[in-house]
């Protein structure tokens, strides 16, 4: 392409699809231009769900008809086009190239493994701050310090108290409290519903992208039909709507509970459309603050559910973004156990296991508890591999993008940092999945055993978990009565445990499913 006085080139990723971003500033669209590119490298580093191609791609194309609708010019490269090199660094080297090198602009990538492949193209860049977070990586930086442990709830109050949300005019928290995390934990009552969940049409757009996506990817993990989520701005906004007026009011109550054939219950499901710049944070949270100001939902919802924006999500890019490299490599527990297939097929006779797995094939969705409590806790205990379970979260999601999956995932779920995110690894039996759901009724093992052929495999493995790892979690203030009740029980019943537990692993290690 002939160079048509484009003095600077602005690039957006699939994930920064927001009129607000600053490099925006910066450009003129009367002389500048923006790119725009669907590779195979960003669609296939990890089997990604089908779903989530689809909706990042979709509302890529959505954008960039919105963009040009706002006068800008922009130069849209689709996958199946016969020039596409494949990646964003070629692509970006090409039209620099193309258009007799302009000076380039870029947003602060989500993604290490982008932002490492983009800067070495040895291009000039002008890196510009991803302003849709409240904290940067540069504050995030300061804040952490020297500190050995970084705690979330120290970092949440102090974003709270930067951002004034949910404080007192005095500047104390509502309600007297920082954090209702413990009002949060209510199991869901029998035969309880969440509301109707607020689904979308395709478009021609979108009905496209489902065609490209089932030729190219076929044999990625998830199903292909179904596609229902918002790929534009005004879609988000709809179901960001859906869930102030129908779900946030019990959120708060029941975001922990799980229940049979009920994927979302009262969770909005906004994260993907949230983490690809569909919505704005800053407008989410004065919507919740708004909504309890006027009684419309309760303290402990509002509460909790800012804490995941500007608290948990913040907390751990900022981690991300302050320990990377290195932090993908780390393994505390030295776990080298493969996956189990089951992850990828769902068949399993754990109930909790196949619903979550069963959903995510097809939806790309399983919220946090399901991911934490039910496939994140089995991983752990099972002592699988950290890479590959952080692997396969990448993969099954819709909102997974490195920078908030690899710390929830690797620091969260399996402590393989060591502590270094969490004070304790988030290890539960069966009993906890018995308390939060209705899974435990139709499982074909009996959670009220633990040492028996028919017995919960989460027991077992929860106290084999434990005894294995005593020397390093044995002194762990918050594991104290835990390991108090193991030093209390029988010889007999903690060698049955560990018996049942052998035995459970070796059925991995064969390649068996439970």
């Amino acid at each position: 392409m002939v160079n048509d006085h484009v003095r600077r080139l602005g690039l957006v990723l699939g994930d920064q699809l927001s009129f607000d971003l600053s490099l925006f500033d910066e450009l003129d669209p009367a002389h500048d231009a923006l790119l725009m590119a669907e590779v195979r490298e960003e669609a296939s580093y990890v089997p990604h769900h089908p779903h989530k191609i689809v909706l990042v791609f979709s509302a890529m194309r959505h954008f960039a008809a919105a963009l040009e609708a706002r006068g800008w010019r922009v130069i849209y490269v689709r996958l199946d086009a016969v020039d596409n090199s494949g990646s964003l660094a070629g692509e970006l080297r090409r039209w620099h190239a193309a258009l007799g090198e302009p000076a380039l602009h870029l947003t602060e990538c989500g993604e290490w493994r982008v932002e490492e492949s983009l800067r070495s193209t040895g291009l000039p860049l002008t890196w510009h701050a991803d302003r849709r977070f409240l904290c940067s990586r540069e504050a995030f930086a300061k804040w952490a310090g020297n500190r050995r442990q970084l705690r979330m709830e120290l970092f949440y109050r102090e974003m709270r108290k930067r951002t004034g949300l949910l404080l007192e005019p005095d500047g104390q928290p509502l309600g007297g409290s920082w954090n209702f995390d413990a009002d949060n934990r209510k199991a869901l009552p029998k035969g309880a519903r969440g509301p109707f969940p607020a689904r979308f049409g395709q478009d021609a757009i979108t009905r496209e992208v489902v065609a490209l996506v089932g030729e190219r990817f076929a044999g990625h993990y998830g199903r292909l039909e179904g596609f229902d989520y918002p790929v534009t701005h005004d879609e988000a906004q709809a179901l960001w709507q859906h869930f102030l007026e129908f779900a946030l009011p019990s959120f708060g109550d029941y975001q922990d509970a799980m229940a049979e054939g009920e994927p979302y219950l009262f969770h909005a499901r906004i994260s993907a459309a949230l983490n690809i710049g569909l919505l704005d944070l800053r407008q989410l949270c004065a919507d919740v603050e708004n909504a309890h100001r006027r009684d419309r939902v309760p303290l402990n919802a509002a509460e909790g559910f800012i804490r995941q924006l500007i608290g948990w999500r913040e907390y751990v890019r900022g981690i991300y973004w302050l320990r990377m490299p290195e932090y993908a490599a780390l393994n505390a527990f030295g776990n080298r156990r493969s996956l189990p297939a089951f992850y990828w097929t769902g068949r399993t006779d754990m109930r909790c296991m196949a619903q979550a797995i069963g959903q995510t094939l097809e939806l790309g969705y399983a919220h946090h508890i399901q991911r934490l409590m039910v496939t994140g806790n089995f991983a752990l205990l099972a002592g699988i591999a950290p890479a590959a379970i952080c692997e396969w979260y990448l993969a099954v999601y819709l909102d997974a993008f490195e920078w908030v999956e690899l710390p929830n995932t690797l620091g969260m779920v399996m402590h393989a940092d060591g502590g270094y995110l969490g004070s304790k690894p988030y290890c539960a039996s069966g009993r906890y999945i018995q308390r939060m759901s209705d899974h435990c009724t139709n499982c074909r093992y009996n959670v009220e055993r633990a040492t028996e052929d028919d017995a919960c495999p989460f027991n077992a493995l929860y106290w084999h978990f434990l005894m294995r790892h005593r020397d390093r979690l044995g002194g762990n203030p918050r594991l104290a009565m835990v390991y108090r009740n193991l030093q209390r029980m029988a010889d007999a019943r903690v060698e049955a445990l560990w018996q049942r537990g052998e035995r459970l692993l070796a059925q991995l290690d064969a390649g068996e499913a439970l």
